[in-house]
């Protein structure tokens, strides 16, 4: 299974972005450059700059590698409606990214492992596929084996009410969820600007 597993807390401070969810990896500025010894000045970002930071964001926020992320992108820009727009709705239906909004995962790098360990059912079959892509009325649930597993009863003691972003419902009592429908732009609130993407793809 892909994913990046080098250094969490190097990747925050050079992003300037909070892309894990643990508070461990929280974003925070110092006022020296990163290195052994802070050594030299911060050099103004160029245009090029800003856009790729944005995308390595975006790319690091929802656990995705590059060749991925640009299949997304090829996706999202031959489907009718703004590329930028389409491409959150991709990473938004995958998989673990969905079981981490029900909350039944404390982090999306939590909800991957469990996926790709065989602990969820989708529209009652066994899906072990992270990036599975979830449409409209799917509904995911805990496997019967598995119901007893702290991590999901921890997890959805976070979840105060059972709709925990437009376009999720869940269950805490059964440990399931439905994929209501596909969510719009203005209900993902992830403070990313998927416009300086398209910007850098389109070069």
């Amino acid at each position: 299974m892909a994913r990046y597993t080098g250094p969490r807390s190097k990747i925050c401070r050079r992003l300037d972005f909070p892309a894990f969810e643990s508070p461990k990896f929280a974003s925070i500025r110092k006022n020296y450059a990163p290195g052994q010894h802070g050594q030299g000045f911060r050099r103004k970002l160029s245009n090029y700059g800003i856009q790729l930071r944005e995308k390595q964001r975006i790319k690091y926020l929802y656990g995705v590698l590059e060749k991925q992320f640009r299949n997304y992108f090829k996706k999202a820009s031959k489907k009718i409606g703004p590329t930028g727009h389409n491409l959150l709705i991709f990473l938004e239906s995958r998989l673990d990214n969905t079981i981490y909004r029900l909350g039944m995962a404390p982090t999306r790098r939590a909800a991957r492992q469990l996926v790709s360990h065989k602990h969820f059912l989708v529209n009652n079959k066994i899906v072990n596929i992270p990036s599975y892509s979830l449409k409209e009325g799917d509904v995911i649930q805990v496997r019967d084996k598995s119901k007893k597993m702290d991590i999901f009863h921890s997890s959805l003691k976070n979840i105060s009410n059972d709709n925990p972003m437009p376009w999720l419902s869940v269950d805490k009592s059964k440990l399931s969820g439905e994929f209501n429908s596909s969510p719009s732009r203005d209900e993902i609130l992830e403070p990313i600007d998927e416009q300086l993407v398209v910007e850098l793809y389109s070069k």
